[in-house]
C-alpha cells in the first residue's frame, strides 16, 4: 500500500482536557453529597469529559493519492459524489457517495490542521459537488471547453470582470474628454503661460 499524502489526527490536548473534566466532575460529586445542585454540574461534566474522551481517541484520518481512509474504510475519491461543511470547529464534513449513502468526518483540532484536511478533501474530491458547486467551478478552472462544430465560428470571449467603479470609470472618461478637445488635463491659469 502507497504512503499516506497527509495523515490527520486529533491535538493531545483534548485527553488532557477530558481528563480535566473528569477530574472535576470527581470533585462537583464530592461537593453534591453535602449540596443536591452539584448533582448537575456532575452530570454536566462527565458528559463533557465523555464528548471530549471520544474525540481524542479517534482514528486518524489518512490522505491517499486514490483514497480516503477513515478507521478501517476505505473511499475512494470518484465514489465522494457530494461534500458538505456544516461546521468549522470541530471541523464536520459531510461526505455524499455515489450510492447515496452519507459518512459523516469529524475532525477536532486546530483551525490550521482543520484548513489544511478541508482543502485535502475538496482537491481530491475531483468528481464531487463542492458546498453544491461544481468542481471545477469551485476552484475557479475553466469549464471543458466543447470543440465547435464549424470551425470558422470560435467560441465567444469570456466576459471581463469590470476593473473600476462606474463612478470612476465616469471620472476617467471626462478626463479622457477634456484631454482631447483641451490637450491637457489640469486648468493653467493665463499668468502660467
Amino acid at each position: 500500500m502507497p504512503a499516506p499524502i497527509a495523515i490527520y489526527r486529533t491535538s493531545r490536548h483534548h485527553v488532557w482536557a477530558g481528563l480535566a473534566a473528569f477530574g472535576f466532575s470527581i470533585f462537583s460529586a464530592w461537593v453534591a453529597w453535602r449540596w443536591p445542585y452539584g448533582w448537575i454540574a456532575t452530570g454536566l461534566l462527565l458528559a463533557s469529559a465523555a464528548v471530549v474522551l471520544y474525540f481524542a481517541w479517534r482514528p486518524p484520518i489518512e490522505v491517499y493519492e486514490t483514497h480516503l481512509k477513515l478507521r478501517s474504510r476505505l473511499i475512494p475519491w470518484a465514489q465522494i459524489q457530494r461534500l458538505d461543511r456544516t461546521s468549522t470547529l470541530p471541523l464536520i464534513v459531510q461526505l455524499t457517495l455515489v450510492d447515496n449513502s452519507r459518512v459523516l468526518v469529524v475532525y477536532p483540532s486546530d483551525p490550521d490542521s482543520s484548513n489544511s484536511l478541508l482543502r485535502h478533501l475538496r482537491r481530491f474530491s475531483r468528481e464531487a459537488l463542492i458546498e453544491g458547486v461544481p468542481y471545477r467551478q469551485f476552484w475557479g478552472e475553466a469549464p471543458a471547453a466543447k470543440k465547435p462544430k464549424d470551425k470558422k465560428h470560435s467560441p465567444p470571449a469570456p466576459p471581463r470582470a469590470p476593473l473600476l467603479l462606474p463612478d470612476d470609470e465616469a471620472d476617467i472618461e471626462r478626463m479622457f474628454q477634456r484631454l482631447k478637445t483641451v490637450g491637457h488635463i489640469d486648468q493653467k491659469t493665463s499668468d502660467e503661460k
